[in-house]
């Protein structure tokens, strides 16, 4: 259950409390971390990089992941060879290591052909500037795309895929990520299993549950959020377009959920929070769970979680999939015969 850091790096949060966070992980069998520039700046990967130096750990017991990330609002845009190993180089001397475990793409480029990209990272891990890479957002699509180039030119394939995945988002997840696991060997590494604080068991003056950081795709219960919004939505004011986003009856329906998801963690004596990422590591597909903290006391609660997972017995189980209604099937075969 490794720990993502863009909360614990992000504003409000001082050198020394991140610190706090990072070494009782490291104390508590936590040994992977991910780091962004997209999310908190360099900030994020210069901190971690000077904790790291101070404590001494040894290098191979713990795992690092960076990752670059282009949007069509800098100038440093695409994933062109020139931005690929220009960023992993800067990370590397942000970070003081000598190496990054993983390096992750963190969206595909439409613009960038993709045998450019898969070389340019083969190039990056026979540099020994990364062990691996993979993908952050890539569609099962984009994946095999990858994939096939990189077998086509005999380029080091990507091992992990982070996707969104928590009670309101789980398609990808559970769908097609199994899939491409069975097929080529590509792990899956699952973010904001708390849909980014919107799963508190807490509600508004309005009744309406408490909602952060997330936007809403479709009518039905499947959230997601870009960097864009995350980077906006600071205060509680500007959540409000989200709840604009909604219509009353889906707000009805998620405060129902959220109510309904409290009683169950009640009958299970712990938190919304915890049953969310009890829930989400009972998925045997998802090999790595990413979690932030702010505080040594939130990222110990979240720890608490391992302790739930084998207590979602078939019965609880059975119970949220009543009170969620979105368990993802596959779209019906169409054969080309029929369209004709």
């Amino acid at each position: 259950m490794p720990a993502g850091t863009w909360v614990t790096f992000g504003p409000g949060v001082t050198e020394a409390e991140a610190e706090n966070v990072v070494v009782l992980a490291y104390e508590s069998g936590v040994n992977l971390f991910d780091v962004s520039e997209a999310h908190c700046g360099p900030r994020a990967e210069v901190e971690l990089g000077r904790i790291l130096q101070r404590r001494g750990w040894k290098r191979s017991s713990y795992v690092v992941c960076t990752k670059i990330f282009w949007n069509t609002k800098s100038d440093e845009r695409g994933l062109s060879r020139k931005h690929i190993i220009e960023s992993v180089k800067a990370s590397l001397a942000r970070l003081q290591l000598s190496y990054i475990d993983v390096v992750i793409i963190h969206k595909a480029d439409p613009m960038c052909p993709m045998e450019e990209v898969v070389r340019a990272m083969h190039h990056v891990v026979c540099q020994g500037w990364a062990m691996y890479w993979g993908t952050a957002r890539w569609t099962p699509g984009e994946v095999m795309e990858a994939y096939s180039n990189c077998r086509q030119f005999n380029c080091t394939t990507p091992v992990c895929e982070q996707a969104e995945y928590h009670l309101f988002c789980r398609d990808k997840a559970e769908l097609y990520m199994p899939e491409l696991y069975n097929k080529i060997g590509v792990g899956l590494m699952a973010w904001s299993p708390l849909t980014m604080g919107l799963i508190s068991g807490k509600f508004d003056e309005a009744g309406f549950p408490l909602i952060s950081r997330s936007s809403f795709k479709s009518k039905r219960s499947s959230y997601s959020w870009t960097e864009d919004e995350t980077t906006n939505a600071t205060s509680k004011e500007t959540y409000a377009w989200i709840k604009e986003r909604l219509e009353p009856e889906e707000l009805r329906r998620q405060q129902e959920r959220q109510r309904e998801i409290s009683l169950v963690a009640e009958r299970l004596g712990c938190t919304v929070p915890q049953l969310a990422v009890a829930w989400c590591l009972k998925n045997e597909s998802v090999q790595c769970l990413l979690l932030g903290a702010t505080s040594p006391a939130q990222l110990y609660e979240s720890i608490q979680s391992l302790q739930l997972v084998p207590k979602l017995n078939a019965t609880t189980m059975t119970d949220l999939e009543r009170i969620l209604d979105n368990k993802p099937t596959r779209p019906p075969i169409v054969s080309t015969l029929a369209l004709r």
